[in-house]
């Protein structure tokens, strides 16, 4: 415990020797980190409002418009890795401020798209632009804040559910004074504007170069925990896209009608946000141990009352389990930067966030084959179940951080 205390100040030390480490460059790297994530989100969830109207506009069939959204989410989810790479080299900025361009270059061209070959040279271009946030973002709020960047990353990420909601809202607004194309437009020079903000307000995220007296001092880190905490960071994600995968039936089993489906997802997503913003300033309090038992013990608790308990019950649990099931997220992301030399942290976020990423992606087809095969009550169990296997898992990684618990 000494040692790990020494390394944790000597580490802080470092950290605040950059040049995001005065209170108002370290403000406004989370501000600005906050805003990328906001409108890089938000750009992401916007193409599900935007696909039925692309299906009436250019007779696409339902497979086509899987593929529109696969070619988005499949280029940003392979491009954070070497997006990674090239930031450690030229600097974080550069690269964030190039990528917000180049997405909102991606919705310029999805609005004079005239077909669905325009469109998905749109959706590529956008994926790429869509890659450099993860990573670059949160490496420059970790790097900014040092050993105290736990609480800091939770804000960053709760800021990403704001931009998830506030984004496709304003296009829906849009859409009815305006034809889709105008609205495309105007998200696209919201992105430029933001573009412009980051160049501008970004304190500059240095590069790997910068940091070699930290990977000195970090050198006797036991990595491999790192690839522990992936492993937990992607069944956290598998639960939740999990359960949110049959929640909706759930609730129809109950007696739910549309709209009350419909307010139960905002009542879980309100909950989300919520968790996201408080459990990465909790896990800086208690530590990862005692927050990431209690979320995952809750979440398991909340999804089986969710199963048991009548309809409106039911609905009362919702909001907790929003909290539960999503802020584990935030102390894991926290965790990143404990686990990796600084030169490599945009390097493990992206590696970190395609995992997860991925593992929400694929959760849902291996648990709707269950579903199909015993039914949804049991395949939702499973999602229970399987927030209890990150327990031991994170028992075993809290010996290998340098905070407490």
């Amino acid at each position: 415990m000494k040692h790990a205390s020494k390394t944790s100040k000597q580490s802080a030390t470092a950290i605040d020797c950059s040049p995001t480490s005065t209170t108002g460059q370290r403000t406004r790297t989370l501000w600005t980190a906050g805003t990328a994530h906001a409108l890089h989100d938000g750009y992401t969830d916007a193409i599900y409002l935007l696909l039925p109207i692309w299906q009436a506009e250019f007779a696409l069939s339902y497979s086509m418009l899987a593929m529109l959204r696969g070619i988005a989410a499949t280029t940003m989810a392979t491009l954070q890795v070497p997006v990674g790479r090239f930031a450690e080299r030229i600097g974080g900025r550069t690269v964030l401020v190039a990528g917000t361009a180049l997405a909102a270059f991606g919705y310029l061209l999805a609005g004079l798209s005239t077909g669905l070959l325009g469109l998905c040279a749109a959706l590529f271009v956008l994926g790429c632009g869509l890659s450099t946030q993860h990573p670059v973002a949160s490496a420059a709020v970790s790097r900014a804040y040092g050993a105290g960047a736990r609480g800091p990353l939770g804000v960053y990420n709760f800021a990403g559910d704001v931009g998830k909601a506030a984004l496709p809202a304003m296009l829906s607004v849009l859409l009815v004074i305006m034809i889709w194309q105008h609205a495309m437009w105007v998200a696209a020079a919201l992105g430029a504007g933001v573009a412009v903000a980051i160049a501008l307000l970004l304190p500059k995220v240095p590069s790997a170069e910068t940091h070699a007296q930290e990977a000195k001092v970090r050198q006797g880190q036991d990595r491999g925990g790192f690839n522990l905490l992936l492993a937990i960071g992607m069944l956290d994600s598998s639960v939740r896209m999990g359960f949110l995968t049959f929640l909706p039936f759930l609730l129809k089993a109950q007696g739910a009608s549309l709209s009350t489906v419909g307010l139960a997802l905002g009542l879980v997503f309100a909950g989300g946000a919520a968790g996201k913003f408080a459990c990465g300033w909790l896990g800086a309090r208690f530590g990862v141990l005692p927050t990431v038992i209690a979320t995952e013990l809750g979440t398991t608790l909340a999804i089986l009352a969710v199963l048991a308990l009548p309809l409106v019950p039911a609905l009362v649990v919702l909001p907790l389990l929003g909290i539960m099931i999503n802020g584990t997220s935030s102390v894991l992301y926290g965790t990143v930067p404990e686990l990796v030399p600084q030169q490599a942290i945009e390097r493990a976020f992206a590696f970190f966030y395609t995992g997860t990423i991925g593992a929400g992606a694929l959760a849902p087809i291996l648990y709707g084959a269950l579903g199909d095969a015993t039914g949804v009550p049991t395949a939702t169990i499973a999602t229970a179940l399987t927030a209890i296997v990150t327990l031991p898992l994170v028992i075993i990684l809290a010996p290998k951080l340098s905070t407490p618990g």
